[in-house]
């Protein structure tokens, strides 16, 4: 009896698990499906994102990110960090990865740098209107 109790919970772990892993999506291949328009501001022309509608569908949401920590000289807050899918050799700033490859992340506590691959999750913002921030900005994250 012990035995058929045993798998049962296996298994309803196991489905659920499944049911979770199909439920979250690989973040950084739906935040890859942007494109760009040219506009203006008062300093000249500038790429404007436009989001899909998958990335659209998951504005709001709470997603999870993992990533390398951007390590800014001076610039590093311990509760406002720069995430990017890429090594920092790879990264936007510093090698041939895309914007699309970053977020700002806003944790609710602050960390540690590390140079080590982190997960981060959060609510997921959108931003097409200020050039001073990321497009992706992950707010209320946590480690």
């Amino acid at each position: 009896m012990k035995l058929k109790q045993t798998f049962i919970i296996l298994a309803l772990v196991f489905s659920t698990s499944i049911a979770w892993a199909q439920s979250s999506p690989n973040v950084w291949r739906d935040l890859s499906e942007v494109t760009y328009k040219i506009g203006e501001d008062d300093f000249g022309e500038l790429y404007i994102p436009v989001f899909s509608s998958k990335i659209k569908g998951i504005e709001g949401k709470v997603v999870e990110a993992d990533g390398y920590i951007i390590p800014f000289e001076g610039m590093f807050k311990p509760e406002h960090i720069i995430l990017s899918s890429l090594p920092l050799a790879e990264c936007f700033f510093c090698g041939s990865g895309g914007p699309e490859t970053v977020m700002e992340v806003m944790l609710k506590n602050p960390i540690k740098y590390t140079s080590k691959r982190v997960k981060v999750r959060g609510k997921l913002t959108l931003n097409d209107k200020d050039p001073e921030k990321l497009m992706y900005i992950l707010v209320d994250a946590e480690l």
